[in-house]
């Protein structure tokens, strides 16, 4: 039985704080009934309750409200969103201005952004959690995350260079481990022996020597590679059947399904393979199976096993079951879920600059989405997304890339400014060194201007600073740098210990554990603060600094101590959680964090070659700003060299209606850098001193740059000469053939056909109606709407209400032809019947909708279907 006790005790202990929720305790029940599991490597808080899902991936309940919330891993959102769900995003780790939740970075989000879905009661989270596949009882299977196959043929690779002679870099880790003696396992790749012993392999990955080998625990060695698909052997490469006590071992089919992604589908991906074919006995043997082959070819052959594989559903011969069943799955199809790895989309080698401009819904913005696909993706996977039948995987795929930072969209308007878009000065109050940290109740005093990066600067850096897919061995431009200072005469010492014990010490922490679920969060660190000194506020160090190295600085995030306002003396990486050593012996507790030292030395560098502002005083610790890092700088002085991104992805700015905003004040000196000979790293590049915040700003060759413009929208400003020289254009008019021929009996290719043709005679092919307007008519009422709510406002606008000349694009000019509007005589008024009103005047009216008797209604006979 699953321990749901530690959940159910929190729960009541927070009911007894507040009232009790007759709906938290239905949601929680149906989260108990689901598949999801307490996540057993974390603790229920008096708010958070840690879970996990079937493969590994974290979830977290936040039971505070009568109306709990439930956080939901990344790789859950696209699904749940295609579903229908609105889902609200908590970056952990704090890199965006969204806001955080940083209790999740200690129930499991540590290194991934969460998802909320709040407001729950018992039906919308069963909703939720039906559209993961997660309802329904899930037995007895395992808790712990399952190993990624790349983390298991590493362990075997390091393993290789330590099996002929007993040495390698990783000799001192292996020896550890006794002679195997029962337990091996097989890879899943081509290897000269390819069996290896369970425990050194699982040791490596989880960087540890206590490990039980067998299948006796769910942690054991033996028991965690079986759940992650790999197959238990003997000494000889015969499987070893698992012992059948064992409730903790995942059940048969989805270890089928783990074992057919391991040992066929990912090594044909890595051979680059179109396809693989899997035959059931064959399958059945490499795993030891008997008389499996129905559930087998079940498992195979269903859509869970394409989702896990990302496959699209496949080809099997006949008879079906049978262990000679062959099924045969299309690797280079990526099925509807599924999001082209950019490992294998093709880079774009040249920036690409595009306008696409046409009449209003001729789909200029849908095909910014496609553009930015390809330009970011490749080629190939963008033409896999063509068409309107794959519109929706068109945009899960945009989303992903939106979702990433690749995309950006900006749309125009006639107030855009330079100081908008690309950077300009912002008033800001009593600003913490951390602009992500907590914001303290109490407003401060007085306010300065400070600069503050557009949408082109910020995608422009995020370029520059990409790594590529490849390993470079530079920094992690992604991650922070928090800076720690070393105060007092004796820094040396501090220094020494830092280095020799490698980690950081906190000399603000006091003697309370800050460890406890209780200070998860930066409030109750700073209410028990106060509860000591009432004068203490939210940004003092033993609350902001505490909070930090308790809980914010994340693993893998950089530190550097420092001396004064102007030198650093280390540098290196977060490499583990906060501890806490009580008093003793004449000692004072200690705050630490373990550090992986990268560089030192007390004779140190100075902070201008690398960072612009002075390290403050006020802030023992604080993370610099992303902005002012020069990298490059920084990893020659740390480093001894610098490193250049090998192969930086590809980025993409989207400009909405970029012909409504006035060009050479929004882009302003920088129109030059625009063009691709000038980008950075190319023959002829050009920087430029930003004006604001005098930084040296240039426009990286991996971001293209997309726009849109509306032709029939020339009443605000004509496109600026200087970017019509630098920008290739592509012109998208009205698709007649996009339209369907027979709607309800209205040929919509002939209405639409008709309508432009008389618009382009009466005023000109600018002012066309696209064929979007129409797309989404299924019948007779829907072409209605849009003619009557959409295009004849829209031609009214165009012809600046001369109803006339609406009436001649409609058909309905003629006398007696009254098919859209309506028209009347109408007299002059009293005392105007003089010759200058004598010319017959008419009153225009669109005709109304149709009534319950059927009078009414647009008459559509002159585009019926012949």
């Amino acid at each position: 039985m699953t321990n749901w006790e530690p959940f159910e005790d929190r729960i009541r202990e927070l009911e007894a704080k507040r009232s009790v929720s007759e709906n938290r305790r239905s949601v929680f029940e149906v989260i108990k009934a689901s598949q999801l599991r307490p996540n057993p490597e974390f603790s229920p808080s008096l708010y958070l309750g840690p879970l996990i899902d079937l493969h590994g991936k974290s979830l977290c309940l936040e039971y505070t409200n009568d109306y709990p919330n439930l956080w939901f891993h990344s790789d859950h959102a696209a699904q749940l969103r295609a579903a229908g769900f609105t889902l609200e995003r908590k970056p952990p780790s704090g890199i965006d201005s969204e806001g955080r939740h940083a209790g999740l970075k200690g129930k499991g989000f540590r290194d991934v952004d969460a998802w909320k879905l709040g407001n729950l009661d018992a039906d919308l989270t069963l909703a939720a959690l039906s559209a993961l596949g997660l309802t329904g009882a899930r037995g007895s299977g395992p808790t712990t995350p399952r190993f990624p196959r790349s983390e298991v043929e590493t362990a075997m690779d390091a393993y290789d260079i330590y099996r002929p002679s007993k040495g390698g870099a990783d000799k001192d880790f292996f020896d550890r481990f006794d002679e195997p003696r029962q337990f091996w396992v097989r890879s899943t790749r081509r290897r000269k022996d390819p069996v290896y012993p369970t425990k050194p392999i699982v040791g490596y990955i989880l960087k540890t020597d206590n490990i039980n080998g067998g299948w006796s625990q769910k942690t054991s060695a033996a028991t965690r590679l079986y759940n992650a698909g790999y197959v238990i052997v003997d000494s000889d490469n015969k499987p070893s059947p698992p012992p059948q006590q064992f409730g903790h071992l995942i059940d048969q089919a989805d270890r089928i399904r783990l074992c057919a992604l391991n040992y066929y589908i990912e090594p044909a991906r890595e051979e680059g393979k179109g396809e693989v074919s899997i035959r059931a006995g064959d399958l059945a043997t490499e795993m030891g199976l008997t008389a499996a082959h129905p559930n087998i070819c079940q498992a195979l052959g269903g859509e869970t096993f394409q989702k896990l594989a990302r496959v699209s559903p496949p080809t099997h011969t006949e008879p079906n079951p049978s262990s000679s069943t062959v099924f045969t799955f299309k690797l280079a199809d990526q099925a509807k879920a599924i999001s082209m790895t950019d490992q294998t989309a093709k880079k774009a080698t040249e920036a690409t600059n595009l306008i696409l401009y046409g009449p209003p819904g001729t789909g200029k913005t849908y095909h910014t989405a496609w553009e930015a696909v390809r330009l970011c993706l490749g080629d190939a996977r963008a033409e896999e997304l063509r068409g309107n039948d794959k519109r929706e995987d068109l945009m899960a795929e945009y989303e992903r890339l939106v979702e990433a930072e690749r995309v950006e969209f900006v749309t125009f308007h006639q107030s855009m400014s330079y100081e908008e878009f690309v950077e300009g000065l912002r008033p800001t109050t009593g600003r913490s060194a951390d602009p992500e940290a907590p914001q303290e109740e109490e407003p401060t005093s007085g306010f300065r201007l400070e600069p503050q990066s557009g949408i082109f600067k910020r995608i422009c850096e995020r370029a520059v600073n990409d790594r590529g897919d490849s390993e470079t061995g530079g920094l992690d431009r992604t991650q922070r740098i928090y800076r720690l200072g070393l105060t007092g005469a004796d820094w040396h010492a501090d220094f020494r210990r830092a280095i020799e014990d490698s980690e950081i010490v906190w000399g603000f922490g006091g003697d309370i554990d800050w460890s406890s679920p209780d200070y998860e969060d930066w409030e109750a660190i700073k209410q028990k603060r106060k509860a000591e000194d009432p004068s203490v506020r939210g940004n003092h160090a033993t609350v902001y600094g505490t909070w930090l190295v308790r809980f914010s600085a994340p693993n893998d995030a950089y530190v550097m101590l420092t001396v004064g306002r102007n030198k650093v003396v280390a540098f290196g990486r977060f490499a583990g959680d906060y501890r806490f050593t009580p008093a003793s012996g004449g000692s004072d507790a200690k705050h630490s964090r373990p550090v992986e030292w990268i560089w030192s030395d007390p004779e140190g560098i100075d902070r201008s070659t690398f960072y612009d502002t002075p390290f403050t005083s006020f802030h023992p610790i604080y993370p610099l700003e992303k902005d002012q890092i020069n990298w490059l700088a920084l990893e020659t002085a740390v480093l001894g060299a610098p490193v250049k991104p090998a192969d930086p992805r590809p980025y993409v700015l989207i400009i909405d209606e970029i012909n409504r905003a006035n060009i050479s004040k929004v882009f302003g000196e920088l129109i030059t850098l625009l063009e691709p000979d000038k980008r950075l790293g190319k023959p002829n590049v050009i920087q430029l001193t930003l004006p604001y915040s005098k930084k040296k700003f240039g426009v990286p060759a991996n971001l293209h740059i997309i726009g849109t413009m509306n032709t029939a929208d020339r009443s605000i400003a004509l496109l600026d000469t200087a970017l019509r020289r630098r920008f290739t254009f592509r012109e998208l008019m009205p698709d007649p053939e996009a339209l369907k021929a027979n709607v309800d009996g209205i040929d919509l290719q002939k209405l639409l056909r008709t309508l432009n043709t008389r618009i382009e005679y009466l005023f000109d092919r600018d002012h066309q109606i696209g064929h979007a307007y129409f797309t989404e008519c299924k019948n007779r009422d829907g072409v209605e709407s849009v003619m009557r709510h959409k295009v004849i406002p829209l031609l009214a606008e165009y012809f600046y209400d001369d109803w006339s000349k609406v009436a001649a694009v409609l058909g309905d000019a003629r006398q007696g032809k009254e098919c859209f509007l309506l028209r009347e005589p109408m007299a002059a008024p009293d005392g105007l019947e003089g010759e200058e009103y004598s010319n017959p005047r008419q009153r225009w009216r669109v005709r109304p909708p149709r009534d319950g008797n059927g009078n009414g209604g647009f008459d559509f006979t002159e585009f019926e279907v012949r």
